[in-house]
């Protein structure tokens, strides 16, 4: 498998949980957003955001942003269009180009 090929299968897997495809979800629908701001959304403690924040993270799927004691995040533009383009492709039957 490409080294391109195995980054995006690195943002499926990421995206292969119900909270971290919600997350994903709702900055795509919202923008930015700061991290404590999902606990409440998605019921869920501080610690179980954070690691579906930094599973997201390291597949570069989102990208952070500091204000004050605040994290923020918000996608990775470029990472979406890889990823808009994946699926097109493989809708299409076609390999998906390295």
């Amino acid at each position: 498998m490409a080294g391109s090929e195995q980054e995006l299968a690195q943002v499926f897997r990421a995206l292969g949980h119900p909270i971290r495809l919600g997350i994903v979800a709702r900055l795509g629908r919202d923008g930015e957003i700061c991290a404590c701001d999902f606990t409440e959304y998605f019921g869920v403690s501080q610690p179980t955001i954070s690691g579906h924040l930094r599973a997201l993270r390291e597949a570069g799927v989102v990208r952070t942003r500091r204000d004050g004691t605040r994290i923020c995040y918000s996608l990775d533009q470029r990472v979406m269009s890889r990823l808009r383009e994946a699926v097109q492709l493989l809708d299409q039957g076609t390999a998906l180009a390295s």
